[in-house]
């Protein structure tokens, strides 16, 4: 059996630059090493200990890698790496390393800000957490060995698509919130798969009625409504969406997807005692759930 093939890819910065000495003259190529260099110390300032040997050589890795991601931004149309590599060093020489790496520097700030999970609280929109989730992130994706490959742009492509992917959730739950028939819940801490369960579960009962919060009370008042109605769950799904905007249909639509054969629901519409029942909307709801009996 043959060895698996490693094709080495380093930063896209560092392939650049090799290309310099046949697509740059000696004053830009001079002009770029005193534009890193400043790069390089302010990244030493801002992210690392900048007093030591170790943190400009860790400022270094750093720059390297933020100039890289946001190279690999600019050309990502670009299949084709060798075409790539001499349209990074006419990008460098043209448009100069700042432009460059504050590209690379936007794209990590801005995936910060997107949330990691479907469970926020209170420090993820504090600024000092904040600040400190962007720095991790920043050393996380851009820590780049010029002599080494690297795969921070493929990294921060993946995380983009899983953090959208919670956007779009925590987005629809907020909506469910701020459109709970009680009046918006106000409250920092958001399990937003507990909200959105919350709502397909309460959905069944029928009328569109949009439930975000519930305690024992409305619960119990609820189990028994079904019971004695015996309503189509589907129906009520279907009216629930009625009112939900577009955006939001293919998370909520999903979710019911998952849960339409759920134990919960089954249990709901026969005879499962009230306290079991609540037990198991815990499960689905967590913390959205009003855990003490009125």
């Amino acid at each position: 059996m043959l060895p698996a093939i490693v094709i080495e890819k380093l930063p896209r910065l560092i392939r650049a630059i090799r290309l310099l000495a046949t697509s740059a003259t000696p004053d830009e190529a001079l002009a770029l090493a005193d534009e890193l260099a400043g790069i390089t110390a302010m990244v030493a300032e801002k992210f690392t200990n900048d007093r030591t040997a170790e943190g400009i050589q860790r400022a270094q890795l750093l720059t390297v890698g933020g100039m890289s991601l946001g190279l690999e931004y600019l050309l990502e149309d670009e299949p084709d790496d060798e075409v790539g590599d001499k349209a990074a060093a006419g990008i460098l020489v043209s448009e100069g390393a700042e432009v460059v790496f504050q590209q690379g520097f936007r794209l990590v700030r801005e995936l910060s800000a997107l949330p990691e999970d479907s469970l926020v609280g209170e420090y993820d929109i504090d600024p000092v957490y904040s600040q400190r989730r962007l720095k991790e992130l920043f050393v996380d994706l851009c820590t780049a060995d010029p002599g080494e490959s690297w795969s921070g742009y493929e990294r921060y492509r993946a995380q983009l698509k899983q953090r959208k992917d919670v956007q779009a959730i925590v987005r629809a739950a907020q909506w469910l919130r701020r459109h709970h028939h009680e009046g918006p819940v106000q409250d920092p801490d958001l399990n937003a798969e507990g909200v959105i369960a919350l709502a397909i579960v309460f959905a069944i009962e029928g009328g569109g009625r949009i439930v975000a919060r519930s305690g024992h009370k409305e619960f119990e008042r609820f189990v028994k409504a079904v019971r004695k109605n015996k309503p189509d769950f589907e129906a009520g799904w279907v009216k629930m969406l009625e009112n939900i905007p577009a955006p939001h249909h293919a998370i909520i639509a999903e979710r019911i997807a998952a849960y339409r054969n759920s134990t919960l629901l089954r249990h709901i519409g026969g005879s499962t005692p009230l306290k079991q029942l609540f037990v198991e909307l815990e499960n689905f709801a967590g913390s959205e759930l009003d855990a003490e009996y009125p």
